[in-house]
């Protein structure tokens, strides 16, 4: 595999897209893709020598009382190397230094990456609560 290097940088919309794309995470608009991913308090991205994007994260929210990880992906070919655990490092450390102590920090795991997120603290929170969503009907 190629030299991999590491950037504190949101990508650009149509790469964010075409990579959630290739995992099947789901298609967002591009409109709201170039909207939503400069409103990141921080992103992190990984890319090969050619500066194409191989993986990413972000951390969203109000930067004060409530964060949460997002769009951590990595894409196929790259995937069991690392990179996830790498971008959950580098995410963890933000937040160490960004958020209070009562801050509520959140993510939505999809099975089996929810064992990547208990390595670095985070607990299911069911049942005495559970993982809500509605998506716009727009």
């Amino acid at each position: 595999m190629s030299e991999l290097t590491c950037y504190y940088e949101e990508p650009e919309a149509v790469e964010y897209l075409s990579l959630r794309q290739e995992v099947k995470m789901g298609s967002r608009s591009l409109s709201g893709a170039q909207k939503g991913l400069g409103n990141a308090l921080f992103s992190v991205v990984f890319r090969d020598e050619q500066q194409q994007l191989i993986a990413m994260g972000r951390v969203i929210g109000d930067d004060g009382l409530a964060y949460m990880v997002t769009d951590v992906v990595v894409k196929p070919d790259y995937q069991g190397q690392g990179l996830a655990k790498g971008i959950m490092a580098e995410i963890m450390r933000y937040l160490e230094r960004e958020a209070a102590p009562e801050a509520y920090i959140c993510l939505i795991a999809d099975v089996p990456a929810n064992q990547l997120y208990e390595q670095f603290g985070f607990k299911e929170t069911a049942p005495s609560s559970v993982a809500m969503f509605i998506k716009n009907k727009a």
